[in-house]
């Protein structure tokens, strides 16, 4: 493996990441995949690193804690709101049957469908449009990440989530997890880019 990747793995060890099936996610998809050429070499390392559109792809922690935050137990399908490069997408693929991906650019949307292609990972379909409003003719889905910051209970998401179903989001900066019989966790900080509106019509 990878030396990087397999200090990466370590780290998120470490940093109390205790789910076997996200650390072999992550162990398996190659980050670097999913960055631009000139950032290759710092893909593996505790850091955003900027995509197009004027995006960036959270920092390994950040998606190890998503991802385990989820709780996914290996079937049922996951709807993720914002594909980015399409790394967190690929981790999913791996810890479900389906992922189902909305995202708001059409150029990260083509790139994140590509990478994730590359990497071997056919079980994630991705649409371009406003994660706001979800995918409902999916619905109900067993888990729904949204990697984008939020100010608002996200009401229309979590009526597609089955009733067994979790949520997982950053509300006002909190890493917020909605569980079953509306119960709520919070976890710890964490900053992301806001959930904007609409869909790009140029990028």
């Amino acid at each position: 493996m990878n030396p990087a990747r397999l200090d990466m793995i370590l780290r998120l060890r470490q940093s109390g990441i205790s789910d076997a099936a996200v650390l072999r996610a992550m162990e398996t998809i190659a980050r670097a995949g999913f960055v631009g050429g000139q950032y290759s070499g710092m893909a593996y390392e505790e850091r955003d690193l900027p995509i197009a559109c004027g995006q960036s792809l959270p920092a390994p922690l950040t998606v190890a804690v998503m991802a385990q935050a989820l709780e996914l137990k290996g079937d049922g399908k996951v709807l993720e709101i914002g594909s980015g490069s399409g790394y967190q997408s690929a981790v999913l693929s791996a810890l479900c049957t389906r992922v189902y991906s909305v995202e708001r650019y059409v150029t990260l949307s083509a790139a994140a469908k590509a990478n994730a292609a590359a990497q071997g990972r056919d079980n994630i379909v991705f649409r371009h449009g406003d994660g706001r409003y979800g995918w409902r003719g999916q619905a109900p889905f067993d888990a729904i990440l949204v990697t984008a910051g939020l100010k608002v209970k996200p009401v229309s998401l979590l009526s597609q989530l089955s009733p067994a179903g979790r949520l997982v989001c950053v509300m006002d900066g909190m890493l917020t997890a909605y569980g079953p019989g509306d119960t709520v966790r919070e976890y710890f900080k964490v900053k992301l880019a806001p959930l904007e509106a609409g869909k790009s019509k140029v990028l």
